[in-house]
């Protein structure tokens, strides 16, 4: 039984891996789009791709990386996406902000370049988040 859930969180952390690396590349597009074509700040273009990241991750892992967790009416999938965007959202956000401030504005690399390595430091802690509380599996009581 456990070589099974081993097997099953190898393959979920899989699928998670290949919904997030899409979401850098929305993350990265649309962090490209606000700072070269909107004029936006960095920051402030750091936080609308990574809260886009985040809502089009949501809805892959819904539909993808936690298919058979992800279960119950359009009040159960509010609930799931308000969880996610609070958890995984203020991560990613926060901890992009954080972390690109940091990159850019001291350490002055490229914004895209800073982005990719602040993504890759939220990583494993919004998938932890996402296992253990946002999909968890329902007991039934």
């Amino acid at each position: 039984m456990r070589d099974r859930e081993s097997c099953n969180s190898v393959v979920r952390w899989l699928k998670f891996n290949v919904v997030g690396a899409i979401g850098i590349g929305v993350q990265l597009g649309v962090l490209a789009l606000l700072i070269s074509i909107v004029h936006c700040g960095y920051l402030t273009a750091t936080a609308g791709a990574a809260e886009t990241s985040v809502l089009h991750n949501f809805f892959w892992h819904e539909k993808f990386t936690w298919v058979d967790r992800a279960q119950g009416g359009w009040r159960s999938v509010l609930r799931r996406l308000l969880c996610f965007n609070a958890a995984n959202g203020l991560v990613s956000v926060a901890g992009n902000l954080v972390l690109m401030r940091f990159f850019v504005g001291g350490a002055h690399l490229p914004p895209i370049l800073a982005n990719l390595v602040s993504i890759s430091c939220c990583a494993l802690l919004n998938f932890v988040v996402s296992d253990r509380w946002v999909f968890q599996v329902a007991t039934q009581e």
